[in-house]
């Protein structure tokens, strides 16, 4: 097994931003929720058309994820991740090729991408990229897509082929952080279950609380 870059260790919670499931008016607000409960890997999700309003927010967000240390990711927009200083990008399919936004964005910041086959999987590790999404495991509740759930055995055979960095993505919920992470996933993306309760932080406790000591460990 290769990866064509080196392998890059990843927090076990990846926590996604959602504005309209956090009942939070901004990005940078949903960030703070989620550092409070130790998440320190995030991506902001931001779809709205301003990018006045989007370049505003995510430095907002930065300003508050870097004295917790934390590593902040761009959905789709590598201009805005380059304009901001974020720390790097996530690709989907209609996204910039990730060699183009490997050369934009230097060596040192995060590329990852989409895929949600094993196929599909296997070869995106074999680009300049961190780390390659493999989704939707399960049924997912914040996307509405006609994809079949791969389930969990699709992490481990994208894992017996590659050496490259899996984040687990797509109705994961804390009932099912141990058949993923025991499945050989690195990391797990979480969207609408962090959302579920009025305590943002709280809900981020349970799943670090799970994925560093509760069981839920990478087998």
């Amino acid at each position: 097994m290769t990866s064509p870059r080196p392998v890059r260790p990843l927090p076990p919670l990846y926590a996604i931003t959602d504005l309209a499931a956090s009942s939070l008016p901004t990005h940078a607000e949903v960030v703070l929720s989620l550092l409070a409960g130790g998440a320190r890997l995030i991506q902001v999700r931001d779809k709205r058309p301003s990018d006045r309003a989007r370049i505003a927010d995510l430095s907002a967000a930065l300003v508050a994820a870097r004295p917790a240390g934390a590593v902040l990711i761009v959905n789709d927009r590598v201009d805005l991740a380059i304009i901001t200083g974020a720390d790097g990008v996530h690709l989907g399919e209609e996204d910039l090729p990730a060699g183009v936004a490997r050369r934009l964005l230097g060596p040192n910041r995060l590329v990852g991408i989409s895929t949600h086959s094993v196929d599909a999987a296997v070869a995106a590790a074999a680009l300049p990229v961190d780390y390659v999404a493999l989704g939707p495991i399960y049924t997912s509740a914040t996307k509405v897509t006609a994809r079949t759930p791969l389930g969990p055995e699709a992490i481990a055979a994208v894992k017996a082929r590659t050496e490259t960095a899996i984040v687990a993505i797509g109705g994961i919920t804390l009932e099912r952080l141990a058949e993923v992470r025991g499945a050989g996933a690195d990391s797990v993306a979480v969207i609408a279950d962090l959302y579920t309760g009025p305590d943002i932080a709280a809900r981020v406790r349970q799943y670090v609380h799970a994925l560093t000591e509760g069981g839920a460990r990478r087998s």
